[in-house]
């Protein structure tokens, strides 16, 4: 819901009123039903409204607190807000309209800025107290919402979207070179730095405080997972009545909003959990699903395409039920728009998230979604079977480190970057600093028994993974004008599976522990025999969705491209990486390209993943480093 920006000048000069409406036209996708500014000599902040509460003008942002002494512009959704509008009015607050942003403004009045720990929702804020003339950035817990800053010791700037910093004449493009050895390392930044040179990316659970005296921005963490305190007393009835009843209520409460709402149905038992509640909720619920044409796709690709399970249950359901069908052909059309929308590089196929999301805006507004669901109820029991054996910290890290290089491995690096890249990275081992320190943040964290190995994955994986998931989902639903609704990260909700024990996730997880992957040569068969995450959801939900999902097996989200890239997409890949005019071999290995493109060709290897990143890095270069159709919508 919604986009902000905003400028702070420390200096005292005051803000360029002009500057500041360039950077908020930049995000007229997040926010295409207004617009609104505020400016007081050195601060300008901005907001671009997608109306879901409240479509009057009531509604417009930045908005003041009725004492004067807060403006904010908020972008997100808040689920408990009508109770704290009760409790704010219990002290004396009234209130003009029926927004969530109001509830924000008047609690920042009465409470001050921890009142934001009290919100149960997604949001990024950016708060100016004009009584101490500070800048307050924050974020949500989970990071659902986006929140990027620049500052060059003089002016910070921020905003939802990096993009909209190329409008302020003091921000230039620059690479990153460190970001990009994390990038191609892990697909993913597991950091709070980007592929642009001096832009951050604000932790998620984290405020700033910004005055004119400030010579750096220090973050501020106020809340953080915590699977340490499993409940041991707890029984598996009682996880199971307690997830079904928790689900419930966040579905109910993320259900909030006058535009209508509908929901992502995957085929998979997450979306169809939400699908099912949403849909005693809402007749005929929208329903929305991704498929593809499978007519030129071979071995275990053939499963990927999920329609058949979600028409199923938009059937038993009865919802009213739209498909969405990519052909290998979609890549060309789609890779410059989502990586336009994209700009900070993260996990994935994420072609298929722009593809369902402009199909969704055509008949609602908001639509909820499954993603956290498997991070929090233990759904990839393959990743944890790497490590659940470590005897000790380090060989945990060790092994878990060399799953999650997902791209190249380090001691590849020299062979993938240029000279120019590697004379620009002063440690190319440092990945692995990054990745530990995910970890050490935590200092809750054990590593003495499997249990405590599988909490320490799911902490890892929901930190760096799901926020990438999240950071994808927001970027390319709001291309389209869509907000997307998270009901699994649900504060209450989360609170909860925290404390349940990981044998009412993994419910083989004692046959686990008596593996020994040195016994037999099909280690790699054996694991995937375990592949029963999420017992205790699959439980709680039996009574809503088909057995048949229920007793599904776990399969990832991904187009067929390992197929298309050795068939219909290989001209267009050669066209984009194997070129003379390649702007990427400036910094990847052209020599690398190729041989990573004969390899997946020549069926030697499965590079997939390396070659999606390969043709995001180029169209990154493309657009933000060359300037090459900036505008691309």
């Amino acid at each position: 819901m919604c986009g902000i920006v905003g400028v702070f000048n420390l200096n005292g000069a005051a803000v360029d009123e002009g500057v500041l409406m360039r950077m908020t036209d930049a995000l007229i996708h997040r926010g295409p039903d207004g617009e609104g500014k505020f400016l007081d000599g050195n601060i300008g902040i901005a907001h671009r409204r997608l109306a879901i509460l409240d479509l009057s003008d009531a509604g417009l942002q930045p908005m003041t607190s009725r004492d004067g002494s807060w403006v904010i512009s908020f972008n997100g959704c808040i689920y408990n807000y009508k109770e704290l509008r009760e409790e704010l009015r219990a002290c004396g607050h009234s209130f003009k309209s029926s927004t969530d942003t109001e509830v924000i403004v008047e609690g920042l009045s009465r409470f001050g800025i921890d009142f934001l720990e009290r919100l149960n929702g997604m949001f990024a804020i950016g708060a100016w107290n004009t009584k101490e003339r500070a800048l307050y950035l924050s974020r949500d817990r989970f990071g659902v919402k986006p929140l990027y800053y620049h500052f060059d010791g003089t002016t910070l700037i921020f905003a939802s979207e990096i993009k909209a910093f190329m409008q302020h004449p003091g921000f230039k493009v620059q690479l990153d070179f460190d970001s990009l050895n994390e990038y191609f390392t892990f697909q993913n930044m597991f950091r709070n730095r980007t592929l642009f040179k001096d832009v951050v990316l604000l932790p998620q659970a984290n405020t700033v405080r910004i005055d004119v005296h400030s010579t750096s921005v220090k973050h501020e963490s106020w809340w953080d997972y915590d699977f340490s305190k499993v409940d041991e007393n707890m029984t598996f009835k009682e996880s199971v009545l307690e997830t079904e009843r928790l689900m419930k209520q966040s579905v109910e409460r993320q259900m909030i909003s006058d535009v209508p709402v509908g929901s992502y149905l995957s085929g998979g038992m997450d979306s169809g959990s939400i699908t099912a509640i949403a849909s005693s909720h809402v007749p005929r619920l929208s329903t929305f699903t991704c498929g593809f044409d499978m007519s030129t796709v071979t071995g275990h690709e053939a499963n990927f395409d999920e329609r058949r399970d979600a028409e199923m249950m938009a059937n038993h359901f009865k919802t009213e039920h739209y498909e969405q069908v990519i052909n290998a052909g979609d890549l060309s059309w789609s890779l410059p728009r989502v990586v336009w929308h994209l700009e900070d590089l993260r996990v994935g196929m994420s072609y298929p998230n722009y593809y369902i999301s402009r199909l969704a805006s055509k008949f609602v507004k908001v639509c909820l979604q499954g993603t956290g669901g498997d991070e929090l109820f233990g759904g990839y029991p393959w990743r944890y079977y790497h490590v659940f054996k470590s005897v000790d910290r380090k060989e945990y890290f060790d092994l878990y480190y060399s799953f999650w290089q997902r791209l190249v491995q380090d001691g590849d690096k020299t062979n993938l970057f240029t000279e120019k890249s590697l004379s620009n990275i002063p440690d190319i081992d440092k990945p692995r600093s990054v990745f530990e320190r995910v970890f050490l943040f935590n200092d809750k964290l054990k590593y003495d028994t499997p249990e405590e190995h599988i909490q320490n994955s799911l902490y890892f994986e929901i930190k760096t993974f799901l926020h990438g998931l999240l950071l994808v989902g927001d970027k390319l639903s709001m291309a389209n004008g869509l907000e997307e609704r998270f009901p699994f990260l649900d504060n209450d909700l989360v609170n909860f599976a925290q404390k349940i024990p990981v044998k009412f996730k993994l419910g083989k997880l004692n046959e686990m522990k008596r593996i020994d992957e040195n016994s037999t040569n099909k280690a790699g068969l054996l694991y995937r025999e375990f592949d029963d995450g999420k017992t205790v959801l699959r439980k709680a939900m039996q009574d809503f969705i088909p057995k048949a999902i229920i007793d599904r097996k776990k399969q990832g989200f991904s187009a067929p491209d390992e197929s298309w890239y050795r068939g219909e997409n290989l001209k267009y890949i050669e066209s984009v990486l194997l070129k003379s005019d390649t702007l990427s071999t400036e910094y990847i290995s052209g020599d690398y390209m190729r041989k990573v493109v004969r390899e997946h060709i020549d069926g030697k290897a499965n590079h997939r993943l390396l070659i999606w990143s390969f043709l995001n890095f180029e169209m990154w270069c493309r657009i933000f480093i060359d300037k090459q159709g900036l505008h691309e919508n």
